[in-house]
């Protein structure tokens, strides 16, 4: 029998282990080493000989005992990790305080008119040493212990290859622009930032995030994050099997899924022959785009008239984009569906503000805050809706006029989907492009390093923390020092945290200086 502060005990070839996660007794057979799985240990004792008189580190203490093994590991990491860092602190700092005070004591014991003009007595430079030695030493104690702890808990409630990748590089664009910001009313970067003063560039920042975002949505959804691919796929109308197919087309790779694409169709009562050896997804040649629009507006008012002239509208070839409709009445219907899609995600995000921030208002003025409420729904849903509908309708645009279909032609094609960012309030634009071209950003770095372009480093496994820092860094500096570059919400939010900081006037070095 091992001693009792092994907490293990062997007998016949079985290793029970006092510390089992569950309360009970864990062990292992002596068949195992004739099964070849010898190396194999005690999963609690981390032994790999369970008769072996060596003490389970796990359990040679008896307050470690009261845990279980996980546990009992990350709480004596905690306190490793402080007490290392209190005793370099209180090393360093007593060293040289140690210094200090035998330097002191040999000039005073030299010379007696320096222990004249000293500010203070000997005992009290020796208890202000052994103060700041214990500052410090408590300083890098908490700090370390800390970060462990912190370290820990994110690794028990994400684990610790949980990349936040789309986090940081958004808090990189908000960075990005407070800086920018500061370069503005900078004299020395002034000309240099300058552009960036042009009224529509949040526009144009949502036309270069809609290229690459819709482009990964219809050939690499795997780039895109899984809750961003799954709004997408809602709100792009899309079944996967169409969007299957538009890519092997633009790839260039041959079909493979063609009849499901027709079984989808006949489901939604339209039945459809694609054609093997088509070109483009989708091809109208002879059709009108004005005919088109009166066609489907007509449709919605007289169902005799619309289709009297069905003939004349709808084309003979199918299409795997639209089935057998044509772009614009494609366009049309899918606009109203893309519509009502979209009215369930903006109504609480205008309505649930306005019923909490506004509270005391709606008392008083109930038509108005409501009703700013919902224009707001309406204006911002029209914008969803437009934005999905017009990715398809600038593509079938491009496949119409050059009549091929490839990968540059559906980035040009999803490129102005952008522009319906103008139907948004000027207030709210900015905000948009912060966020769709984070998802961008990301999205094109992780096809780059798909392809080969972007060989994936082996020092840095964690670049979205080097990102976070960096943009932290500058944001909290430009809280300190350019508050006036934040927006007068977001610099509310700061102060709510973090408390209002001193003018740079009255800092503490300031006033020592």
């Amino acid at each position: 029998m091992l001693p009792s502060g092994d907490g293990a005990v062997t007998s016949g070839g079985f290793c029970f282990c006092l510390s089992g996660e569950n309360g009970g007794s864990s062990y292992h057979d002596d068949d195992d080493d004739i099964n070849g799985s010898s190396n194999r240990g005690c999963m609690h004792c981390k032994r790999s000989d369970p008769s072996s008189s060596s003490s389970c580190y796990s359990c040679s203490s008896v307050w470690l005992d009261l845990f279980p093994f996980k546990d009992s590991e990350k709480l004596r990491r905690i306190i490793a990790s402080s007490a290392k860092g209190f005793s370099i602190g209180a090393g360093l700092k007593g060293g040289l305080s140690l210094f200090s005070i035998l330097a002191r004591l040999r000039r005073t014991r030299l010379s007696s008119s320096v222990r004249k003009t000293e500010a203070f007595s000997n005992s009290e430079a020796i208890a202000l040493a052994v103060k700041e030695t214990l500052r410090y030493g408590l300083f890098l104690g908490t700090f370390a212990g800390t970060f462990v702890s912190v370290d820990e808990i994110i690794g028990a409630l994400g684990g610790p290859n949980t990349q936040h990748t789309g986090l940081a590089i958004y808090i990189l664009m908000r960075a990005a622009v407070l800086a920018s910001r500061c370069g503005i009313k900078s004299k020395r970067f002034g000309r240099i930032c300058k552009p960036l003063t042009w009224k529509h560039g949040d526009i144009f920042l949502m036309c270069l995030s809609s290229s690459q975002i819709l482009s990964a949505y219809i050939l690499k959804q795997d780039s895109l994050p899984p809750s961003y691919k799954s709004f997408l796929n809602k709100h792009g109308g899309k079944d996967t099997v169409i969007l299957q197919g538009v890519k092997e087309i633009t790839c260039g790779l041959p079909f493979s899924n063609l009849q499901a694409i027709e079984k989808y169709y006949k489901a939604t009562g339209v039945d459809i022959k694609l054609d093997p050896e088509m070109e483009v997804p989708c091809s109208v040649e002879g059709l009108h785009f004005p005919l088109c629009l009166m066609f489907t507006l007509l449709k919605f008012l007289g169902r005799r008239l619309a289709f009297s002239i069905m003939p004349y509208v709808y084309p003979s070839e199918a299409l795997i984009i639209h089935g057998n409709q044509a772009c614009a009445a494609h366009f049309v219907t899918f606009l109203v569906q893309a519509y009502k899609r979209a009215l369930p995600v903006y109504l609480p995000v205008y309505l649930i503000p306005a019923l909490i921030v506004h509270r005391q208002g709606l008392l008083t003025r109930p038509c108005t805050i409501l009703g700013k409420g919902l224009l707001g729904t309406a204006r911002s849903s029209l914008f969803l809706s437009i934005y999905c509908s017009s990715a398809w309708m600038w593509t079938c645009l491009l496949f119409r006029i050059f009549k091929t279909c490839n990968i540059p032609m559906v980035a040009m094609g999803t490129f102005p989907t952008g522009l319906s960012l103008a139907i948004e309030k000027k207030s709210r634009r900015i905000e948009i492009s912060l966020y769709c071209l984070a998802r961008a950003i990301e999205s094109f770095f992780t096809c780059m390093a798909d392809i080969g372009y972007l060989p994936e480093s082996k020092n840095l496994k964690r670049a979205d923390v080097v990102i976070f820092s960096i943009s932290t860094a500058i944001i909290m500096h430009c809280y300190a020092q350019e508050r006036d570059v934040f927006r007068s919400k977001y610099l509310n939010v700061l102060d709510w945290v973090f408390g209002v900081p001193p003018p740079p006037s009255e800092t503490p070095r300031c006033k020592n200086s």
